[in-house]
């Protein structure tokens, strides 16, 4: 698991992530101007979603750096679920905008101007988000942060939207086709929905507590499997997600003759193993005897 220290740094991701923004909203704003392309305003309005979740993930990753404590004992990782929310429903505001922009235009097409160097100011604000894109990409798998993978993928998202946009506009300004502008406006917005949603969907599965993913419970289950060849069991498996973090408790039945000495010494080696191969995980579990039938007992979590 990362150190706090080392999750503190993540904020530095953030303001990189600022920075771009303001330097391609920028550059996209100078493409509209100099050209009237509704699709270039398109991409730049998508370039202040870009800014505004950009300073919430350096909130989030503030907020996440802090130890844990008596009022939130296992942390505050969860906040990047927050973030990555937000992310999604401003990527969803955005394409709305966006469809507003360009419906209007598709009706009452405008000629463009200056496309030429319009489309040289896009690329140039398209490689500097590629660029990012890649840095924050490689954070967030290396910290296990979703708010920096949220923000990679977004970030991508916009430079795909981007080359879209640059076709659609020399396209324009090969056939006259004003039109075509309006059109690849709407495409962007479609686009960009995709994105949202699958935000929103990651997010609130994460602040349900969701199970962690597939590939982590197949090593629980490599960990665990020798010693059910030995002749112990395991049962009331639950995990769940926290972000970064995630959390593992089980029942671990072992035989009653066993000393409380030994079965904790036991306990606390499939502990350490999870640990080892899953850094990130927390692990709690909970020793009974084999023969007791309480033991087989799975009380579930329920609430009147």
């Amino acid at each position: 698991m990362e150190s706090a220290q080392s999750t503190h740094k993540l904020t530095r991701y953030a303001w990189l992530s600022i920075l771009a923004a303001i330097l391609t909203i920028s550059l996209k704003l100078g493409a509209y101007w100099l050209t009237n392309s509704v699709g270039l305003l398109s991409d730049a309005l998508e370039s202040f979603v870009n800014l505004a979740t950009a300073i919430v993930a350096l909130i989030a990753l503030s907020i996440v750096a802090r130890p844990a404590d008596e009022e939130f004992a296992f942390g505050y990782s969860k906040v990047e679920f927050f973030s990555s929310g937000f992310e999604g429903g401003m990527i969803l505001i955005a394409a709305g905008l966006i469809a507003a922009t360009a419906i209007p235009r598709l009706i009452n097409p405008q000629p463009l101007e200056q496309v030429g160097l319009g489309l040289v100011i896009s690329v140039i604000a398209s490689l500097i988000n590629l660029g990012v894109s890649r840095i924050l990409a490689r954070a967030g798998r290396r910290y296990g942060s979703i708010t920096l993978e949220a923000d990679a993928a977004h970030l991508m998202t916009d430079v795909w939207t981007t080359a879209g946009v640059i076709a659609g506009v020399a396209l324009v300004g090969i056939t006259g086709w004003a039109r075509l502008d309006s059109l690849v406006a709407l495409a962007v917005a479609a686009n960009i929905l995709v994105t949202g949603f699958r935000l929103l969907r990651r997010s609130a599965r994460g602040l349900m507590d969701a199970t962690l993913p597939p590939a982590d419970l197949e090593a629980i289950q490599t960990i665990l499997h020798p010693y059910q060849a030995e002749g112990m069991t395991f049962h009331a498996v639950r995990t769940r997600t926290a972000a970064a973090r995630g959390i593992v408790s089980m029942h671990v039945l072992v035989p009653g003759d066993w000393s409380v000495r030994y079965a904790h010494e036991v306990a606390e080696q499939i502990e350490a193993e999870i640990r080892e191969r899953l850094p990130q995980v927390a692990v709690f579990t909970h020793v009974e005897p084999l023969e007791d039938p309480i033991s087989w007992q799975d009380e579930l979590i329920e609430w009147e």
